[in-house]
């Protein structure tokens, strides 16, 4: 099997890192891409579940660009939708209708939600929902998970993060997941300061095993919540719409105050939301929030054709499916040269991780050389499944993990 290299992408690069910080900054950043020469960096154009890179290279896409990526790159009637409000045009003074038509959409989707508010990133809507929180309450701590991801504002990253200052997670309160006592104890050493509680629906930290949560856990959290008056904030940027149309909670079974939407909610294309009960509704209007390009049409367009496209053809129920399939395959052929392949998470957004090694460099390894075979696999990142990915994309992964078992099990046993 004929395995890639990435001579453009590398030498594009190479210029990037003179004139842009990190030359590729963020989450895609090439710095956990290990070994990075067996990685693409750059990419060119997309259609349905895979990608091509500057080189050529085409790609069974399992990162889905990060998530965003949920009905397949390019998919046309997102794409007709949002050309549509792009020639009439996306950015004018003021709204188009169809972010009406996109909230009330919503509304009616996502279960226990009665008003929605659009922005650009997840970290806009996460943060709106702390702000919101404090307001409603007059308090200032927030609980959080240790190892939680929220965005990049100052409050939600962890001490020692550069750029931070000591006032900026003062007031936060960190807990283990999973671990209900620990909110317990939070809340009475902390009565009538905390105003919200933030979590995903699911712990996907980066570099470990994600986690389910336990039996009742979020049924006792939100009992708690109610009680003290706290607001309980669902980030559900990660696993919207990938396990439930109506929302997360809905499958794990639980209702909470606002509820934070971005990556899939789109197909790729800029918008996130934030939605909540009519209880804080108010409370959101007076908190000025705002952004230059939040009003964009095309972006909502896109939004609700994703939405509409997901939910006619039950996209989560698909996800679900198709990643355990490809998933059970995968497992099956590890074991069949040796390695223990762990999974982890939901089938639609799974963790892997090869478990002979602690120090993970065989599993990175593993990663790479599918990567370079033609399935892009990450080592430290949860994966994502779309409604894209096909049987034959599975079977052609199945080959590729199969080719790359062979090569490290020479290397490592």
């Amino acid at each position: 099997m004929k395995t890639y290299s990435y001579k453009k992408s590398h030498a594009l690069f190479n210029r990037a890192a003179k004139v842009i910080p990190c030359g590729i900054y963020g989450h895609f950043s090439p710095a956990p891409l290990i070994p990075v020469s067996d990685y693409p960096f750059y990419a060119s154009r997309g259609k349905g579940s895979r990608f091509r890179d500057v080189d050529g290279n085409e790609f069974i896409d399992y990162m889905c660009a990060y998530g965003p990526m949920v009905l397949g790159y390019n998919h046309p009637k997102v794409e007709a939708a949002a050309a549509k409000y792009q020639k009439a045009g996306s950015c004018l003074m003021g709204p188009s209708p169809v972010m009406v038509e996109l909230a009330e959409y919503m509304v009616d989707l996502i279960s226990g939600m009665d008003w929605a508010f659009f922005a650009k990133n997840g970290g806009d809507v996460t943060n709106y929902a702390a702000m919101i929180a404090r307001s409603a309450t007059g308090r200032k701590k927030i609980v959080a998970i240790s190892g939680g991801y929220h965005g990049v504002a100052p409050w939600m990253q962890a001490p020692g993060h550069h750029g931070l200052i000591e006032e900026d997670y003062v007031n936060m309160i960190r807990i283990r997941w999973n671990r209900f006592d620990e909110f317990e104890k939070a809340v009475k050493e902390n009565p009538g300061q905390i105003a919200g509680f933030i979590a995903s629906p699911y712990h996907h930290p980066t570099f470990v095993d994600n986690e389910l949560p336990g039996d009742g856990y979020w049924q006792k959290v939100q009992a708690l919540c109610n009680k003290e008056g706290i607001v309980l904030i669902i980030d559900d940027v990660r696993c919207g719409f990938r396990l439930d149309m109506r929302g997360s909670h809905v499958y794990f079974g639980f209702e909470p105050d606002l509820v934070c939407f971005c990556k899939a909610i789109a197909n790729g294309h800029p918008i996130s939301a934030l939605m909540g009960k009519n209880s804080l509704k108010s409370e959101a209007a007076r908190v000025f929030y705002t952004g230059s390009y939040w009003f964009q049409s095309a972006p909502m367009a896109a939004a609700l054709a994703t939405l509409k496209e997901l939910r006619r053809i039950n996209g989560p129920k698909i996800m679900l499916e198709r990643g355990k399939k490809l998933l059970d395959g995968m497992v099956k052929i590890a074991a069949n040269h040796g390695f223990t392949l762990k999974v982890s998470g939901a089938p639609s957004m799974p963790y892997l991780r090869i478990t002979d090694d602690e120090t993970l460099m065989l599993h990175q390894q593993w990663c790479a050389e599918c990567t370079k075979r033609g399935a892009y696999f990450t080592s430290h990142h949860n994966w994502f499944i779309s409604t894209a990915h096909t049987d034959a994309d599975i079977k052609r992964t199945w080959d590729i993990v199969d080719e790359a078992c062979k090569v490290i099990k020479k290397q490592y046993m």
